[in-house]
């Protein structure tokens, strides 16, 4: 369930410089060979997990602008612990990001080496490029559906109620910059058992997420990450 929620979670860790020839987003990185990366630490300030990104590529012959995002994650000692990717799409509005990456994508490989049946079915996350304090986002969701010898699993995955709540000035290892404050609710159900995990994102133009952290219901800190690495 922890490991669901992270993965969750570290979607939404980016960093952006976007070039002046791809426009369409003020907050992603939308070049080719752009590179960043996250460190994730627990409560106490211990670091826990790297994160780290690369465009690997970028479409414009559509007429709209298609990233491929890749995510390699590695634990405190170094090793990976999960590798995966997936897309994001861009207008002059905004971005989305295919919903598909609310799963983890060892979890997704592990099932399909198992020769299980599996179905995903969701909504695309949404970020606009105009923010404004007290705005509301829509809200984004991703259902896994395993069929396996006769049975069904259903593990559902929803970020909800997404407000954009305030201006701040952050500051981490790579830099100070002042940023929107977006709140969201990230919700896991799986067999069932339901489990709720508020979250904060802060977000600067021009350079994207800079830090998040994550926080049991009742309010205490679970998790934070912070923007430590960028080249582009």
């Amino acid at each position: 369930m922890k490991n669901l929620i992270s993965a969750l979670l570290i979607i939404l860790l980016f960093s952006s410089n976007v070039s002046s020839q791809i426009n369409c987003s003020r907050y992603y990185p939308l070049e080719e060979g752009t590179t960043f990366q996250y460190t994730s630490t627990n409560k106490k300030g211990k670091i826990e997990s790297t994160a780290d990104y690369k465009i690997s590529k970028v479409d414009n012959t559509t007429g709209t602008t298609v990233a491929e995002m890749t995510i390699n994650l590695s634990d405190h000692k170094g090793k990976e612990i999960m590798s995966s990717s997936y897309h994001i799409s861009c207008s002059d509005t905004g971005i989305k990001i295919d919903f598909q990456s609310l799963m983890p994508g060892d979890m997704l490989k592990q099932y399909q080496e198992m020769d299980l049946d599996v179905a995903l079915t969701g909504t695309d996350i949404e970020l606009p490029n105009d923010l404004t304090i007290g705005q509301e986002l829509t809200d984004a969701n991703v259902t896994m559906n395993i069929s396996m010898a006769g049975m069904n699993m259903k593990t559902i995955v929803n970020m909800m109620n997404r407000k954009v709540e305030k201006k701040e000035n952050v500051t981490t290892s790579s830099g100070s910059y002042e940023c929107f404050v977006i709140y969201s609710e990230n919700e896991s159900q799986v067999m069932g058992i339901k489990k709720t995990f508020p979250s904060r994102l802060w977000l600067a133009e021009g350079v994207g997420m800079v830090k998040q952290e994550s926080y049991k219901s009742n309010g205490d800190l679970i998790s934070a990450t912070a923007l430590t690495k960028f080249n582009n």
